[in-house]
This record gives structure tokens, sequence and C-alpha cells, in this order.
């Protein structure tokens, strides 16, 4: 497979198809994922699914960014960045580590991770569809926020990487060896709190 963009044919099943196939990933992984049981899950024919997507690849790559687009466009939504910059940190952190830490962002990550040497335009679909979303974003806000006098900042994408991180701290990596199993609220908003005051300390005015 190039890296061209593939084209995706979508239909009235389209949906279908994709929340099928994203319930099957998460529960069989990529490999252990098989078309008779997407089709199934789906509740579709496999002709009606190979007519979407002849590629398990593409399917699992259009379930990612689906999944990544709805949550970046849910932070847009429900985010204000004309509020002052520890509020806009503070929603968009949180925002980052709730998906990060659920269920499905964690599977989602373990599975390009896992099949990105075989597949690698599926390690770098999720990096597009993630974490390169967020730091356009990011840089986005950054732009305005500097225009407003309220931060301080040259280089503008490492300084998104690195709020990102530092929201990472603690409990992304517990998470991914299996030392925790989960999160609460609390530990978010300690996580992501320490992150925006040490960011700040670092670039606010």
């Amino acid at each position: 497979m190039n890296d061209a963009a593939p084209i995706v044919r979508k239909g009235r099943k389209f949906g279908q198809v994709l929340e099928g196939a994203r319930q099957v990933f998460m529960t069989d992984g990529f490999e252990g994922a098989n078309v008779d049981d997407i089709a199934k899950q789906a509740g579709v024919s496999k002709a009606t699914l190979y007519s979407y997507f002849p590629d398990k690849r593409l399917l699992f790559m259009e379930v990612v960014n689906q999944e990544c687009a709805r949550q970046s466009q849910s932070a847009i939504d429900n985010i204000d960045i004309s509020a002052p910059p520890r509020d806009v940190l503070r929603q968009a952190g949180r925002h980052f580590l709730h998906f990060l830490t659920s269920q499905f962002g964690q599977q989602v990550f373990r599975i390009c991770v896992a099949e990105s040497d075989r597949f690698p335009e599926i390690g770098r679909a999720f990096y597009c569809s993630g974490p390169e979303r967020m730091r356009a974003e990011m840089v986005g806000y950054f732009t305005e926020s500097i225009a407003r006098g309220e931060l301080e900042i040259t280089d503008l994408t490492l300084a998104a990487d690195q709020f990102a991180e530092l929201c990472k701290a603690d409990l992304w990596p517990q998470l991914v060896f299996g030392v925790i199993s989960l999160v609460n609220e609390a530990d978010i908003e300690r996580v992501v709190d320490s992150a925006v005051e040490t960011f700040l300390a670092r670039y606010g005015t």
C-alpha cells in the first residue's frame, strides 16, 4: 500500500460497518479480527463490507480516524479559547487525558504500536489523526494567546508536544505497563493541574 490517502466509499451502511469493526478490533486486536466477525457484528454481508473497505487496514485506520476526529471536534466545541490560558489549558489537558486513559484510547494505542512494524501506515495514521491533530489545535491556540500577550513561546510545536507530555506524566506510563488498570477524576485533575502550572511557569507572561 502506498502513502497516498485512500478514497473510502461511503453509503447507507457505512456507520454500521464502522461501529461493528470498532467493537471487534477492540476485542480481538487488529491481527485477531477477521472480516467474518466484523461483518456479523455490523449486521452486513461480507460483500457489503468489502465494497466499503477492500483492505482490513483501511477499515482499522478509518475507525481510528473517525474516533480521533470526534474527540478533537468535541474539544473544539467545548473549550472557550478566549478564556485565560490557565482555564483553556486545564480544559484541553483534561479532555486529552480522558481520551488517552479511556479503554478505547489505550486499546488503539496498543494495537497501533503492535502492528506498526509490519504495517507502518497504521502507526502513521494514528499519529496523524491523534497526536498531530492535537498539536495543530494547540499551535493554533498558542498563536492567538501570544497575540493577546498571554503567552511567550518561540517554538510552538515543541511547546504543544511538551504540554501533551506533561499531561501524560505518572498516569499514562502506569497504564501502558499494567501497573494500574484505571484512573479516576481526581487522578486526572491532579496531573493536569500540575502540567498547566509547570507549562505556565515556562511560557506564561
